[in-house]
């Protein structure tokens, strides 16, 4: 299975109730998992998601307003786990998150990167499965 990148922008969810058009609500990424409960008490642990709801085939999780989604693969032949997906969660402020998660263990110091030359300020990690995860602030 190729990786992908799941882009998650909170600045471009838009909840249009009485929306005359169809609107997208959000997007859910859904990323690769060897063991679910493992990764469940990993991403409670290291990154703050509670488990909302599943089994040992899919769960979902959330932190406030932010969900994604665990995905069973055997990590065979038949039903590869390659990791490589990417998911880039955007805030406001990043001092805050960067602080947590030093604090959770999940990062360390060095890996503030501020001032990208893409205009970001930004922080990442790697769960178990291998997947990428980005804090990230425009500027």
């Amino acid at each position: 299975m190729i990786g992908f990148n799941v882009y998650i922008s909170l600045r471009n969810i838009r909840r249009k109730a009485m929306a005359a058009t169809p609107s997208p609500l959000g997007i859910i990424p859904v990323l690769p998992s060897l063991d679910i409960q493992r990764d469940i008490e990993w991403y409670d642990k290291y990154a703050g998601f509670s488990y909302c709801f599943g089994d040992n085939g899919y769960a979902g999780l959330r932190r406030e307003n932010l969900e994604f989604h665990l995905q069973f693969h055997h990590g065979n032949e038949e039903d590869p786990i390659t990791g490589g997906s990417v998911m880039k969660i955007f805030v406001a402020d990043i001092k805050p998150y960067f602080q947590e998660f030093m604090e959770r263990g999940t990062i360390t110091k060095e890996k503030l990167r501020m001032n990208t030359p893409w205009g970001t300020h930004e922080f990442g990690f790697y769960d178990l499965n291998h997947n990428a995860i980005f804090v990230v602030q425009d500027v």
